[in-house]
């Protein structure tokens, strides 16, 4: 079986103005940069992440993240949360409701990684990517339920991959293949589940790997990075899809250049970590087919 989801026409149809987005892993990376865009609209903004203190090797934090958003027009508040825990999740989503009155959209963009396999990985990292990726992908969309709908522009959003199910995605690294699958399978479940609510669900992966701190710190370095795209391809592919209309795309597992491209944008230059890097020497994600 397999699973990508051909990209029609996209128009924009709304702003995010006035909206509130509830996103988890915003402290930096593709959160951050998802969340910049909807701050420019003057959409409100809740961050959720664990980084309240600078990291070692990774820079940002909520505090610093939701400055810049603040910047850019959003009203922001950042909540120290790990999404692991439920009484985390519970209290932070109250707080989210208190403070704007309502919560649209959901961004579960967090997620744990280890690229090992069956016989090195520990079970403690298997429980963490487990217990991160696909049950806290869960528990916070299933908080927020109530509040979606209630919402006029509900949508849900994960940063998970097409479901291609064969061998190749899964041997050389089973518990977090499995892990990033759990958050497409939500896609699936939810969108069906929550289909007469007026909620969308959809899930939108890069075609590349992205320039984070994480990949030229922990994945691949500086070689990778000039190999790789910047983190405005996925937010700008995600802002496409929550600025639609509630039911118009549903149920999606998308690639974000293809996003990108059915927004009418056919060169894809301005998204290279090096501008000067040929196409095919990009370095291809692992779960595309």
């Amino acid at each position: 079986m397999t699973k990508k989801t051909p990209v029609k026409e996209i128009k924009f149809h709304c702003s995010l103005k006035g909206k509130t987005m509830i996103i988890s892993g915003a402290s930096r990376g593709i959160g951050l940069a998802i969340a910049r865009n909807a701050a420019k609209d003057g959409a409100n903004i809740v961050i959720l992440a664990k980084t309240d203190k600078p990291h070692p090797k990774l820079p940002g934090t909520i505090y610093t993240a939701a400055e810049e958003l603040e910047k850019l027009g959003a009203q922001v508040l950042p909540l120290k949360c790990d999404i692991r825990f439920e009484e985390q999740v519970k209290a932070c989503v109250q707080k989210a409701v208190d403070r704007f009155g309502g919560i649209d959209i959901v961004v579960n963009n967090a997620s744990a990684i280890s690229l090992t396999g069956t016989e090195e990985i520990s079970m403690k990292k298997y429980d963490l990517m487990n217990s991160v990726n696909a049950r806290g992908t869960f528990l916070l969309t299933k908080t927020c339920l109530p509040h979606l709908k209630k919402s006029s522009h509900a949508h849900v959003v994960m940063n998970s991959p097409p479901l291609f199910m064969s061998e190749q995605w899964f041997y050389v690294h089973p518990a977090y293949s499995i892990a990033k699958y759990g958050m497409s399978l939500c896609v699936l479940g939810f969108a069906g589940e929550f289909r007469d609510f007026g909620i969308s669900v959809n899930a939108v992966w890069p075609a590349t790997a992205i320039a984070t701190s994480a990949v030229k710190n922990y994945l691949g370095g500086d070689p990778l990075m000039r190999r790789s795209r910047k983190d405005t391809i996925v937010a700008d592919a995600v802002y496409a899809v929550i600025t639609t209309k509630p039911l118009e795309m549903t149920g999606g597992v998308y690639i974000d250049e293809e996003i990108i491209r059915a927004t009418g944008v056919s060169d894809l230059t301005k998204y290279k970590f090096d501008p000067e890097m040929a196409d095919e020497d990009l370095m291809e994600d692992y779960f595309i087919e």
